[in-house]
């Protein structure tokens, strides 16, 4: 014990202020502007960070490893993609060698990449024009495991999709279909989406979606 000061408050304070200045800046206004990050993940987490936006629970320092590299000379500057009268706005973690590279935290070392990630890299390498693209994941005990991509235009075009009907959610204010995923458990809108929590337990996201194991 180090005195009765409460330092794990003080560690989550300071998690969520290096956390606020490394975000990425999303003018909410602007709709004519889309942002990778918004359509590599659930439209509807994206609409509500715009609309009615909620605070996320910043967990640890492992999470701001990308921003920070955003931040350093390392990363690369913003680039948009003319998608007709839209613009699509990408940030590469650091750019080397011709080869886009993304930097995520990770829990265990993993067999396959998030699907955001791959999403999130392809678009990467059509938006510098680059050939090559590679996501490396770390965990707290700075374990790595790496994965490399080639740019696939058929995955690029649903993002382009994707961009498309954000837009047209947004102008017209309609809150976009539920996209069920293993990230809706942390997301800061679980309760606008499905049941509220109840003390510490949760009611597994199969369960509600008629999903479970049945007699």
């Amino acid at each position: 014990m180090m005195g009765d000061r409460d330092y794990r408050t003080t560690i989550q304070n300071a998690v969520k202020s290096i956390g606020d200045e490394l975000e990425i800046d999303i003018d909410s206004k602007n709709i004519q502007t889309i942002h990778l990050q918004e359509v590599v993940r659930c439209m509807r987490r994206a609409y509500y960070d715009r609309i009615d936006p909620q605070e996320v629970e910043r967990r640890g320092f492992n999470e701001l490893l990308s921003g920070l590299l955003r931040k350093l000379q390392y990363g690369s500057d913003p680039k948009d993609f003319d998608i007709n009268d839209l613009k699509l706005r990408g940030q590469a973690d650091m750019i080397v060698d011709d080869a886009i590279l993304l930097f995520r935290p990770g829990t265990e070392e993993l067999e396959n990449p998030h699907a955001s990630d791959v999403l999130y890299l392809n678009a990467c390498m059509w938006i510098y024009d680059k050939e090559d693209g590679i996501v490396v994941y770390i965990t707290g005990d700075r374990k790595e495991t790496t994965f490399s991509l080639t740019r696939n235009k058929k995955m690029f075009e649903d993002i382009i999709r994707r961009v498309r009907v954000l837009n047209n959610l947004l102008k017209e204010q309609k809150t976009p279909i539920l996209e069920p995923s293993t990230e809706c458990n942390e997301c800061q809108y679980y309760e606008r989406c499905f049941t509220q929590r109840k003390n510490t337990k949760q009611t597994s996201l199969a369960d509600m979606l008629g999903l479970g194991k049945k007699d």
